[in-house]
Order: C-alpha cells, then structure tokens, then sequence
C-alpha cells in the first residue's frame, strides 16, 4: 500500500515541476516576465488592425519592444499606442513607425523604420510619421473590382 502512495507522491511531484517549467518558458516566450525595462515612445495610427497590447515591436526584424498600450483618442479617431523599447537602443527622431504584416495568414506587428537623424527619441516622445495597417481585404475587393489607374 506504501508503494503506490510513494509512486503517486513522486509522479504528482513530476507533474507539478513540468507545470511550473512550462509556465517560465510560457511567460519567457511571450514576453510576460520582462520586468518595464526600456522606455516608453507613443504613436497615432489611422487604423491598428491585428495590433493589441503585448504585440512585438521589431526594427531590422528584431523584437526591441512590446506595444504597452492602446486607446481611441475620441477627438481625432485615431488609436493612441505607446509601446516600449529596450534599454540601449536609441531611435533617430526622424524615423517612422509601421504597422507589418508577417505575411499572407500571419499577425501584424510594429515596425520601426530608422531615420538618419543625429538625434533621438527621450522617454515619452511622440513618433510623428506613422502608417497604419493595410488591409488585405481591401486591397483585394479594389483589384477585383478594377479600381485604378489603366494605361488605355
């Protein structure tokens, strides 16, 4: 009878361990454990299709940041994002900020294009060039329906 206490004890123990090591590699993959390092950048957007908090943001394809926050500014109806970039990597001041696309049936996320600037973004500056996100749909409903420009 000791046995299959013992035996149930060890694989509860097992299986608790397993659970709590998914968990740190869950938090660690998601981004959840970063603990606010960085600083925070803002931005306006026309539309933030497929971006939500915790979305990455990536410059030459690399994660530096994560959006922290969304809102609709009810005065311009556009979405007032602030997002958050790692320590040590600076931002020229001329450089705008894009909603990407990971491709045909990927997410979205939020790209960082670098200006040439000798100056760069402080804590809590606003990006003033921003391009929201393309929608796929409508971009197919316009070639569908011929909508452009024809060389007859």
């Amino acid at each position: 009878m000791s046995t299959h206490t013992t035996t149930e004890v060890l694989v509860g123990g097992a299986v608790l361990a397993f659970a709590v090591a998914f968990g740190v590699y869950a938090s660690q993959s998601t981004g959840l454990s970063q603990t606010g390092t960085g600083y925070q950048l803002g931005a306006s957007f026309r539309s933030l299709e497929g971006v939500t908090v915790g979305t990455d943001v990536r410059l030459a394809g690399v994660k530096i940041g994560t959006v922290t926050g969304v809102t609709l500014n009810p005065e311009s109806y556009r979405a007032d994002t602030t997002f958050s970039v790692a320590d040590g990597i600076q931002i020229p001041d001329d450089s705008a900020v894009v909603i990407s696309s990971e491709g045909l049936l990927g997410g979205n996320f939020v790209e960082v294009m670098p200006g040439g600037s000798p100056f760069f973004f402080e804590a809590g500056d606003e990006v003033e060039d921003t391009q929201g996100a393309v929608s796929l749909i409508s971009l197919l409903v316009k070639f569908v329906a011929g909508d452009g420009s024809s060389s007859e």
